[in-house]
C-alpha cells in the first residue's frame, strides 16, 4: 500500500475555532500574510499560540501543516524523503514541502527544539527568494503567494543550547503572546469550559498565584491551557480541589514541598 499525503481540502480548518483577541495580533498576521513575511509567534506555553494560528488558517481559508518540532527531527522530516514501498522507490514530500505545493500555511511549533542543522532548511522560505530546494531530487520549489511559514518558541525555556539565532529570528516580524488579563482569560475559562463566573474567576486568580511563583520554585506559571484542563474536570463532576490538583499542580512540578504550597493555594479559594 503506497503512502498517502492529506489533500488540501482535508486540511482545512472547516468551523471558526474560538479565539479571543489580546492586541493587534490578527491585523499584524494578516499584514504579514498579505506582504509575505514569515511569523514568529513567542510567548508562554499554553497561552493561546496554537489556537491562533488555527483561527487564522481559518480567516484566511487555506490549509493548515502543524510540524511539533523536537531534538530528533531531520531535514528530511520536514522536506521529505523516498520511500520503498511494493516493491518501487516513490518519494513522499515532508510537510514542510506539501504545505509549499499547496500554497498553505506551514506551522513549526516550538522551532527551538528542534536541531540547528534542521532549521536551516526554512532560511530560503523565509526570505526574499520563497524557495525550497529539494537537494535529494534536485527540485526547487517555489512558494506561491499563498504560502506562508510560522514559527513558534518560548522565550521564558530560552538556554544558550536552545536559542534562536539571529540568523533565523530576523527573517520573521514578531508577534509576542502573554497570558490574557484576567477579565479576558475568565471569558475564555467560561466559553470553553461552561463554568459559572465565580468558579471561572477564582481558576483566574488561583492561576495568578501560581504565576507569582515563577523563577521561586516554579518554571512557568498556570496557563490558561491547564485552567480549561481544570474546568472542564469539575463540570464533569470532580471537587474543585483535585480537579486544581490533577490538571494545574501535577502538571507543574513533582516537587512534594512545591505541590504542597500549590495546593494550600487552591485550597484557600476553592
Amino acid at each position: 500500500m503506497k503512502p498517502r499525503a492529506l489533500k488540501s481540502d482535508e486540511l482545512l480548518v472547516r468551523s471558526e475555532p474560538y479565539y479571543e483577541p489580546q492586541r493587534q495580533e490578527i491585523a499584524l498576521f494578516e499584514a504579514a500574510y498579505r506582504n509575505q513575511i514569515p511569523i514568529l509567534l513567542k510567548g508562554p506555553t499554553g497561552c493561546g499560540k496554537t489556537r491562533f494560528m488555527e483561527h487564522m488558517a481559518w480567516r484566511l481559508k487555506r490549509p493548515l501543516i502543524t510540524v511539533s518540532c523536537h531534538d530528533d527531527l531531520t531535514a528530511s522530516d520536514l522536506v521529505g524523503r523516498f520511500l520503498i514501498t511494493a516493491g518501487e522507490t516513490v518519494w513522499l514530500d515532508g510537510p514542510l514541502a506539501r504545505a509549499v505545493r499547496m500554497g498553505g500555511i506551514c506551522y513549526l511549533d516550538e522551532i527551538v527544539e528542534a536541531r540547528k542543522d534542521t532549521t536551516v532548511v526554512i532560511h530560503p522560505l523565509a526570505d526574499d527568494r520563497r524557495t525550497l530546494p529539494i537537494e535529494k531530487t534536485g527540485e526547487v520549489l517555489s512558494a506561491p503567494a499563498e504560502f506562508s511559514l510560522t514559527i513558534s518558541y518560548n522565550p521564558g525555556y530560552q538556554s544558550v543550547l536552545k536559542d534562536l539565532k539571529q540568523s533565523t529570528r530576523q527573517r520573521f516580524v514578531a508577534i509576542e503572546f502573554d497570558y490574557p488579563n484576567p477579565e479576558l482569560e475568565k471569558k475564555i475559562v467560561m466559553h470553553e469550559t461552561k463554568l459559572d463566573a465565580d468558579t471561572a474567576a477564582k481558576l483566574v486568580k488561583f492561576a495568578g498565584m501560581t504565576r507569582n511563583l515563577k523563577g521561586n520554585g516554579l518554571e512557568e506559571g498556570a496557563s490558561t491551557r491547564l485552567l480549561i484542563h481544570a474546568g472542564k474536570l469539575m463540570g464533569s463532576g470532580i471537587p474543585p480541589g483535585e480537579a486544581c490538583r490533577g490538571a494545574i499542580a501535577e502538571a507543574l512540578t513533582d516537587e512534594p514541598e512545591m505541590l504542597a504550597a500549590i495546593n494550600e493555594l487552591s485550597a484557600s479559594l476553592f
